[in-house]
């Protein structure tokens, strides 16, 4: 019994873990590179003041709706053609992508090339998650999944030192050649035997997003999986990103670095991503554990808005907070991954992560509806309230799946 759960132990080590993290740290470096060269590489253009907001708004979502698409694509592929299939052509796609934003000259190149690196981005972590989830025993796929999650997000620690030394273009091409050499480590991972026991049964469709909307319970089960995550893009996406507009707003007492905060937010990610999943394997529920970190996203949001005259050091330490609060990532996609059957695991756990991220579209037009009638952090408040009441009611409705046996078929016509 001690041998079975040590080869279960070590298993999470196993190379297709470690790959899989490492995809996911590229996917982040490239992710959030954006939000911390945004100013920067903006201003290259010629754009200063409101325009600094409004065009980082647009161009923030071109990637975001790329990463919609992508997770679409990548999804069906991944469950018709197999997860490595598509871990393998994403970080292809973002990887160029990223290297050719090094070069852009105008804002509209600058556009097409974050929407061409989003449909890239969209497919790693999903691909990585089900994989994970999927090779690993039932006892210890969170800590697979925790594993993934944490050594993938501290991408963004590594994406601000860059930007930091070096000029936002070589900030790009760096990221490039990231993927490119990750792709080398790609060939020695075998694809999940569940998978491969599915391909050999031509009777069972695979990847039919479709049948997410023939089915009440499935639809649900979507929608819900969706909707748990969104309060963890609200502030990633609003308060994070836009960080130095809001510091002079709550009268912060310095400059304020998008790119410090990020690197902070992130940074307390990790230790969220690790602190949940280990809750999670605690608690012997992942329900429990996101219940717990949402309490705490509260409370982080409240410390954002309370702090008054502070220094931008407590402001990074309130980013940190943030991050750490949404440190339920990893167990927010492997929740999804764990909803459904192995003919559309793929699909569910690559679109829902990108349509969470995907929501920064409708999240930040709604900022900027709620910012134009109420001001800035009155507007926030209201878009992160109702991200937080959405996350709430779709916890209460979602399956426990902490003991959930993978190996089955979702049945549809």
């Amino acid at each position: 019994m001690q041998d079975s759960s040590r080869a279960n132990l070590r298993a999470v080590f196993s190379l297709p873990v470690i790959v899989a993290a490492l995809g996911y740290f590229v996917d982040i470096y490239d992710l959030v590179l954006f939000s911390i060269v945004r100013v920067p590489s903006l201003k290259a253009f010629g754009l200063q003041g409101q325009e600094l907001i409004d065009y980082g708004v647009y161009l923030l979502n071109m990637q975001m709706i790329g990463m919609l698409l992508g997770g679409i694509l990548w999804g069906w592929l991944g469950d018709v053609k197999g997860r490595l299939k598509i871990m393998f052509g994403s970080i292809l796609i973002y990887s160029l992508a990223n290297f050719a934003n090094g070069f852009a000259t105008s804002l509209e190149a600058y556009a097409v090339l974050r929407f061409i690196a989003g449909v890239g981005l969209a497919g790693e972590l999903g691909a990585g998650i089900t994989l994970v989830s999927e090779i690993l025993h039932t006892k210890v796929r969170g800590y697979g999944t925790m594993l993934v999650a944490s050594i993938g997000v501290t991408g963004a620690i590594l994406a601000n030192a860059v930007a930091t030394h070096y000029d936002w273009r070589t900030a790009f091409f760096i990221g490039g050649a990231l993927g490119l050499v990750l792709l080398v480590a790609r060939f020695k991972v075998s694809e999940s035997g569940m998978f491969q026991t599915m391909e050999n049964k031509a009777a069972v469709s695979k990847g039919n997003l479709l049948a997410l909307f023939t089915s009440r319970d499935r639809f649900f089960r979507y929608l819900n999986s969706i909707l748990i995550g969104v309060p963890i893009w609200f502030v990633v996406g609003v308060l994070i990103t836009f960080s130095p507009e809001f510091a002079t707003a709550l009268g912060i007492k310095g400059a304020v670095s998008a790119g410090n905060a990020v690197m902070f937010c992130y940074l307390g990610l990790v230790f969220g991503d690790l602190s949940s999943g280990l809750l999670s394997q605690v608690l012997q529920s992942r329900k429990k554990a996101v219940l717990v970190f949402l309490v705490l996203n509260i409370v982080s949001i409240a410390l954002y808005f309370m702090q008054r005259d502070a220094t931008p050091t407590f402001f990074y330490w309130v980013s940190f907070a943030l991050g750490f609060s949404g440190g339920y990532w990893a167990i927010f996609v492997t929740v999804a991954a764990e909803q459904f059957g192995t003919n559309l695991r793929a699909t569910v756990a690559t679109t829902v992560p990108n349509l969470v991220r995907g929501m920064v579209v409708p999240i930040t037009m709604l900022f900027q509806f709620t910012r134009g009638h109420f001001g800035l952090e009155t507007g926030a408040i209201i878009v992160g309230a109702i991200c937080m009441v959405a996350a709430f009611v779709s916890l209460a409705a979602l399956e426990e799946t902490f003991h959930k046996d993978l190996d089955y078929f979702e049945e549809f016509m």
